[in-house]
C-alpha cells in the first residue's frame, strides 16, 4: 500500500529509485564510577579517542577529489575545530575529574549541555549547528567504544539509491558524493543544516526532519521523493510513479532552459532593467555564484568567522575572507553584512561573560552588540574599508532601530578611517553604507533613515517575525508565519516608496525574494533589485524576464486592501498565471 509521509524540502527536485537505509551504529552510554587511581588512565582513553577522531577527518580530506563541486573541505574543518575546542576538550575531563565518571558518560552530560544552548538560539542557520555537535561526539564515542567507520560500506551498495538516514554528517556525504546516490532523507536537520547546503551544492533532491521514517520503509523499498513539496510517497502506485516520472522529463527540459539564461541579461519583457544579485554564507559560495553566472552579492554574511572559535577573528582573518570574494567576482559589488550575532548566539568567549536572554530575538544582538563591544567591531570595520580599496563593497548594517545608531556607526567608521590614514595603510573612505529593513520601526521610518543610509535592504525573515509577533523556529507558533500578512505587504510597500522618493536604492535579501511565488508580487509592489540563494538564482531570473510589469502595481496594490489569506491566495494566483 502507498504511503506519503512529510518532512522540510530543502533541495528542490525528483528522485525515484529504491532505498538504501544507512543505519549508523546505536550507541548506548551508561554510566560507571571509577576509583580515584583511575581516573588518569581514563582522561587518557578520551584524549587519545579526541586524536584518533582527528586523524580520521584529516585522511577524509585528502579523499575529497580535486574537481569537486563542493568545498567539503570547509564543512570538515568546522568539524576539526570543534575537537579542539574546550566545551568538547577540557569540559568532559573536568566532568571525569569531579564525578569520577567514565569517558563515555562525561561527553554524553557536555553534549546535551551544548545541544540545550544551540536549540534555545533564534538564527535557525546557527541552530542547526547543534547537529554537527551531535555528529563529532557521536564520532569520538563511537571511538571509545570500538565501533566502525561508515567507509566499510561499499560504493556499489549506495548507486542509484535514495539515502535514508537519521543524519548526514559532512564525513558521510564526502564518502557519498560520488556513489551516484539519487536523494538525501533525514530524520532529523534543519533547512539550514550541513546536509541540505551539501544536497544544494550537489544539486540532488533532499527532504530533511522526516520524523521516524524508517520505521516506515524496507530496504530496496521504492520510493519518490519530491523535493518541491518536502515529502516520499512509499510503494508509490502506478499513477504517482507516472506522473512523477513525467515530473522528472518536464524537469530536466526545464534545467536546460535555465542553464542557456545564465549569460542572459536581467529585465522584463516591457523593457525595465532589474538587478539580480546572490546570497552567500561562506567564500566558498562563490563556486555556485559562478555556475548560475552571478554578478553581484546581495547579502554576504559574515557570522561564520566568528563560530567554532573561543575568540572572534582578527582583522586579517576579517580581510581575508572578503578579499577571496571581491577577487571571486572580477569586478562585481559585494554588500558585507557587519555581524549579525548576539545575546542566543556568541562565540564562545562571549556565552561564558552572559546569560541567555529570555527573549533573545528582542535582545542585544547585531548592531546593538557591536556597539556596545567595540572590540568586537572594530577589527571588522578595519577589514570592510581595507577590502573596499581592492574592489566594489557595500558595508550594511542589520537590526537597525534608530537613527543614533546610523550615527555612531558613521562616527567609528570616521575614527577607523582616520587610524588607517595616519598608519598608511590603504582603504576607501567612501564605502556605501547601507541598513537592514527587518524592524518594523525602521519600515515605517524608512523616509526618515534615508537621511542617513546610502541603500536599504530588506530582511523578509525578522520583518515578519517581528511584525506578527511570533518565533519562527518555534514550531508552535511558526504556522502564523506568513508573508502575504497585509501588514508585512504594507511594511515592504511603505519602504520600497519612500526609498525610491529618496532616491535611495532598496533590495530584498530575505528568503520571500528567493520565493518564485512572490517575485511578480514584489515587482508590482515596486522592487527592483533582488538578492537570493544561488540555487534559486536562475529560476527567478526566469520569472522576471517572463513579466511584463504593465498591470502588475495595479494587482499588487489590491493584495494591501485584503484581509482574508484566502483572498489574497487567488489574488497572487491570477499575477502569477497572468501571460509571459
Amino acid at each position: 500500500m502507498s504511503l506519503t509521509l512529510h518532512g522540510i524540502g530543502v533541495s528542490k527536485g525528483v528522485a525515484i529509485g529504491k532505498v538504501f537505509i544507512l543505519k549508523h551504529d546505536q550507541i548506548e552510554v551508561n554510566e560507571h564510577t571509577l576509583s580515584k587511581h583511575s581516573l588518569d588512565e581514563e582522561i587518557a582513553r578520551f584524549e587519545n579517542a579526541l586524536t584518533i577522531a582527528r586523524t580520521q577527518l584529516q585522511r577524509l580530506r585528502t579523499q575529497i577529489p580535486k574537481n569537486s563541486k563542493v568545498d567539503f573541505e570547509s564543512f570538515l574543518e568546522a568539524h576539526l575545530l570543534m575537537l579542539d575546542d574546550s566545551m568538547l576538550t577540557r569540559a568532559p575531563i573536568e566532568l571525569i575529574q569531579q564525578h569520577r565518571c567514565n569517558a563515555e558518560w562525561a561527553l554524553k552530560i557536555q553534549c546535551e549541555h551544548i545541544v540545550e544552548v544551540f536549540a534555545q538560539m533564534e538564527d535557525p542557520y546557527l541552530s542547526a549547528r547543534r547537529n554537527d555537535v551531535e555528529q563529532v561526539v557521536a564520532r569520538v564515542q563511537r571511538i571509545l567504544r570500538g565501533y566502525t567507520e561508515m567507509s566499510s560500506e561499499s560504493p556499489e551498495s549506495f548507486m542509484d539509491t535514495i539515502v535514508v538516514a537519521d543524519d548526514l554528517s559532512p564525513a558521510d556525504t564526502v564518502l557519498m558524493q560520488h556513489y551516484g546516490i539519487l536523494a538525501f532523507v533525514t530524520e532529523y536537520g534543519g533547512a539550514t543544516s550541513h546536509t541540505a547546503i551539501l544536497a544544494r551544492s550537489l544539486g540532488i533532491p533532499a527532504i530533511v526532519n522526516l520524523s521516524r521514517i524508517r520505521s516506515y520503509i524496507r530496504p530496496d523499498d521504492l520510493l519518490i521523493v519530491d523535493g518541491f513539496r518536502g515529502i516520499v510517497i512509499v510503494a508509490p502506485d502506478d499513477t504517482s510513479l507516472h506522473y512523477y516520472q513525467q515530473r522528472q522529463k518536464e524537469e530536466k527540459r526545464q534545467r536546460a532552459i535555465l542553464g542557456k539564461l545564465k549569460s542572459a541579461p536581467v529585465v522584463t519583457l516591457d523593457g525595465t532593467p532589474i538587478t539580480l544579485h546572490a546570497n552567500i554564507e561562506f567564500p566558498e559560495d562563490m563556486e555556485a555564484v559562478k555556475r548560475v553566472g552571478g554578478e553581484g552579492i546581495g547579502l554576504y554574511r559574515t557570522e561564520f568567522l566568528y563560530m567554532n572559535r573561543e575568540q572572534p577573528p582578527n582583522e586579517e582573518e576579517h580581510l581575508e575572507a572578503y578579499l577571496s570574494v571581491i577577487k571571486a567576482l572580477k569586478g562585481g559589488t559585494v554588500t558585507i553584512r557587519t555581524l549579525d550575532l548576539g545575546a542566543d548566539k556568541q562565540i564562545d568567549s562571549k556565552r561564558q561573560e552572559r546569560p541567555l536572554a529570555t527573549n533573545p530575538a528582542l535582545g542585544l544582538r547585531a548592531i546593538r552588540l557591536c556597539l556596545k563591544d567595540l572590540k568586537l567591531f572594530k577589527p571588522q570595520l578595519r577589514a570592510i574599508l581595507r577590502a573596499a580599496a581592492e574592489g566594489p563593497v557595500r558595508m550594511m548594517i542589520p537590526m537597525v532601530s534608530s537613527i543614533q545608531e546610523l550615527l555612531q556607526v558613521r562616527k567609528l567608521i570616521a575614527e577607523v578611517g582616520e587610524d588607517l590614514t595616519q598608519r598608511a595603510i590603504p582603504f576607501n573612505p567612501q564605502v556605501s553604507l547601507g541598513a537592514m529593513i527587518e524592524i518594523p520601526a525602521m519600515a515605517i521610518c524608512t523616509d526618515l533613515f534615508a537621511t542617513q543610509v546610502d541603500f536599504f535592504s530588506i530582511g523578509t525573515n525578522d520583518l515578519i517575525q517581528y511584525t506578527l509577533a511570533l518565533d519562527r523556529v518555534d514550531g508552535s507558533v511558526n504556522y502564523l508565519y506568513d508573508p502575504l500578512h497585509p501588514a508585512v505587504l504594507r511594511l515592504i510597500k511603505i519602504s520600497i516608496d519612500a526609498a525610491n522618493k529618496a532616491n535611495k536604492a532598496i533590495s530584498m535579501c530575505g528568503e520571500m525574494a528567493s520565493d518564485s511565488r512572490y517575485v511578480r508580487l514584489l515587482l508590482g509592489l515596486g522592487l527592483r533589485s533582488f538578492s537570493v540563494h544561488p540555487e534559486a538564482f536562475l529560476e527567478i531570473k526566469q520569472i522576471i524576464n517572463n513579466s511584463d510589469l504593465t498591470g502588475l502595481a495595479r494587482l499588487a496594490n489590491k493584495t494591501l486592501k485584503i484581509y482574508s489569506p484566502n483572498e489574497i491566495n487567488k489574488l497572487l494566483e491570477i499575477i502569477n498565471s497572468l501571460p509571459g
